[in-house]
């Protein structure tokens, strides 16, 4: 990729993250003239830089270096959007290559879906596809990515909008059910073709896996002390994960009510193991 390439891909990105570039530049310690160099390969971008542009805008580093990184939404009302709500669902900013996988993915699954299949879904050519991911794992890897992303901060943010552990541990939960009805394609890869990785890939998804089950157990300890709440957690992630194999959105409940739902059903499975302070 040339650094015109990536630095376009930089800021579709930032665009479609509601971000404008004073802000991104200020996130980043650079100035705003920095960025708009980088953006407009004018400037090269480090990988550390480049890490970092990844965290902010929610978009795996490696689908920025591939530019496949889908142009963002029209502007509303002439304003961009500077706040991130994590129960609003906009477009998460794959490109033609990744959201062709995600179809064929969810179709026929990762091991029975051909390079020359996807770059037929996608509009492109194979050499088109191989010039952004080397391989199919690559493309599995990046998927996997954006994901992981999209769970952990909308985790975080929720768990920052609770007043009480209580709270925290029930927005939490809402928040990871809600991004499993909605974003059921992207949930049921990331659940079911966990097999299609290896190496260092493997045990990196597989961390950020672990990861979001730590930060569950680590809020509902602090919601519900004294209490052992590693099984309970087990189950009401499990709970949350088994969404795609069964709701619908044009079913008779809606995202948000199946998620506040589950986030009343865990309070309730906690709460239950509490001990009696009457006894």
């Amino acid at each position: 990729m040339t650094e015109h390439e990536v630095g376009a891909a930089v800021r579709r990105a930032r665009v479609a993250k509601g971000l404008s570039l004073r802000r991104l530049a200020a996130e980043l310690g650079v100035s705003p003239a920095t960025l708009s160099a980088l953006e407009t390969g004018r400037a090269p971008v480090t990988v550390a830089r480049l890490q970092r542009i990844a965290e902010l805008v929610g978009i795996p580093a490696a689908v920025l270096m591939s530019g496949d990184v889908a142009a963002p939404a029209p502007i509303v009302d002439g304003h961009e959007r500077t706040d991130r709500d994590w129960r609003r669902f906009d477009d998460v900013g794959l490109g033609p290559v990744l959201a062709a996988s995600v179809r064929l993915f969810v179709r026929q699954g990762f091991h029975a879906t051909s390079m020359r299949e996807l770059a037929t879904e996608a509009g492109v050519s194979v050499a088109g596809i191989y010039h952004h991911y080397p391989s199919k794992q690559h493309i599995l890897v990046a998927l996997m990515d954006v994901t992981m992303t999209e769970i952990r901060w909308r985790l975080l943010d929720a768990r920052a909008d609770g007043g009480t552990p209580v709270e925290s541990l029930a927005l939490m939960v809402e928040s990871l059910a809600l991004f499993h009805a909605v974003r059921g394609d992207l949930a049921f890869i990331g659940a079911s073709e966990m097999r299609g990785m290896s190496g260092d890939d493997l045990a990196r998804v597989t961390a950020l896996r672990d990861e979001v089950q730590h930060l569950l157990d680590e809020q509902a300890a602090l919601a519900f002390p004294g209490v052992e709440v590693r099984t309970a957690c087990r189950a009401i992630a499990t709970m949350c994960t088994a969404l795609p194999s069964w709701f619908r959105v044009d079913g008779p409940l809606t995202p948000a009510q199946v998620a506040a739902e589950y986030a009343r059903l865990a309070i309730r499975m906690l709460d239950d193991r509490a001990p009696d302070p009457s006894r």
